[in-house]
């Protein structure tokens, strides 16, 4: 079946956005079905660094039909700017371009609160981006979100504008004692984001499956990773929705029964952004040369990531939750200069073993790793342009991953470069 979900497999920032860009050649839609602009990904074309937050990566492909699927939340100023800064690239979006007329809307009020619960709960913060991404899901699931369609329809936009604003103006009174917000300025600014990108707007899940019922090849894109999950996460230290593979499904309206093959992005070490537990976090000096390395900084804030060790616990925990067919292991030429590798193949805590990854917090945060080594390559991979050109410890590196993870390897990014693509 032509269908593929791609997801990342460690904590967000696994390279999904190249992997994506080199598979897109061979999709006819490209389909992002959950998340918000908290999310980036990065796709290198020559010269030229592209960062998309919102639009999926096959827009750099002439031909392909890119879909923001209903599970997405949309800021509709961020989207217009995104849409101008493609355009400006030379990129067609007219007839490229569809938008879910279910997707939720992102307000001021969601990035505003975003903000002030980070700041006035510091005792819990987990590091959000705040753009507004979980109280938007919050209004979703309260059932008092605003969607696009409501955009374009002035009554529906006025009644539901006013509940939300009754609401958020007295949390930010009574709780935050921030000044409110005008329900005038916002109905008038949001009723002319609606005319703006009216045109863009589809039934999401009619298009998908009429082009699955024609035979079409479709690339689902997550945003984020698996253990920012909100479901499979390390919660609460998670985004606000469901990144892995099952959210495919319900973000764009296609069945289960019509996925074809999951692939999982994973990098060749361990990344994660903002708070909650790291089992195989480098310690200072090794943390400041990977990430220095490897441009270990977040496409949407620029943050910097925290990076460790090859976590296979994790991994194979993603493996069991996407039901992955294969993976695909980015950034390689990263770990060129290292004279020895670790790979976690266990935790320990509290004199007990654990092979599986473990939900209790306690347990993730004080974990020691359970490390197995193996002989780094020292040389470069940069130029390599088949596997079996890698140097003999980077193949047996892979391999080792491969059987640790219980999932068959199928690419290898060594590079940003398109053409530093390995395929297995």
């Amino acid at each position: 079946m032509p269908t593929t979900v791609l997801v990342g497999a460690q904590w967000g920032d696994e390279g999904k956005g190249k992997i994506i860009d080199v598979l897109a050649k061979d999709a006819d839609y490209v389909v992002r079905y959950q998340g918000g602009n908290n999310a980036g990904h990065t796709v290198v074309v020559g010269s030229e660094e592209i960062i998309l937050h919102l639009i999926p990566s096959g827009i750099l492909h002439k031909e392909k039909i890119c879909v923001i699927g209903n599970g997405v939340v949309i800021d509709p100023e961020a989207l217009l700017k995104e849409m101008a800064y493609v355009e400006k690239k030379g990129i067609s979006i007219n007839g490229n371009l569809l938008i879910s007329e279910q997707a939720h809307v992102i307000f001021p009020y969601h990035k505003i609160l975003d903000k002030l619960r980070e700041e006035h709960f510091r005792k819990t913060k987990i590091g959000t981006t705040g753009r507004g991404i979980g109280p938007c899901y919050t209004d979703k699931f309260a059932r008092m979100g605003i969607r696009m369609a409501d955009l374009l329809n002035r009554r529906v936009l006025k009644e539901k504008l006013e509940t939300n604003l009754e609401e958020k103006n007295a949390i930010f009174r009574k709780v935050f004692r921030h000044p409110e917000f005008s329900f005038a300025d916002l109905y008038a600014r949001y009723l002319r984001y609606g005319r703006k990108i009216k045109p863009f707007l589809c039934d999401c899940t009619a298009v998908l499956n009429q082009a699955v019922a024609a035979g079409k090849r479709i690339l689902f894109e997550g945003a984020q990773g698996t253990f920012l999950d909100i479901d499979h996460g390390t919660y609460p230290f998670v985004t606000s929705s469901n990144a892995t593979a099952g959210g495919a499904c319900v973000g764009s309206g296609v069945g289960p029964t019509r996925i074809g093959t999951v692939i999982g992005v994973v990098k060749a070490y361990t990344t994660r952004v903002g708070e909650g537990p790291f089992p195989t976090e480098f310690p200072p000096r090794l943390m400041d040369e990977v990430r220095r390395r490897g441009k270990e900084f977040g496409a949407t804030t620029g943050r910097p990531r925290r990076c460790g060790w090859f976590d296979a616990v994790l991994v194979r925990q993603a493996a069991a939750v996407n039901g992955l067919d294969s993976i695909a292991v980015t950034k390689l030429d990263v770990l060129d200069h290292l004279q020895t590798l670790k790979i976690c193949v266990a935790y320990k805590y509290r004199g007990r073993r654990y092979e599986q990854f473990p939900a209790d917090l306690d347990a993730l945060w004080n974990a020691k790793p359970v490390y197995e080594e193996m002989p780094g390559w020292m040389q470069s991979t940069a130029a390599v342009r088949s596997f079996d050109d890698l140097p003999p410890n980077a193949r047996r590196y892979l391999r080792r991953l491969e059987e640790l993870v219980r999932t068959r390897m199928q690419i290898v990014s060594i590079g940003s470069e398109r053409n530093q693509t390995l395929f297995l």
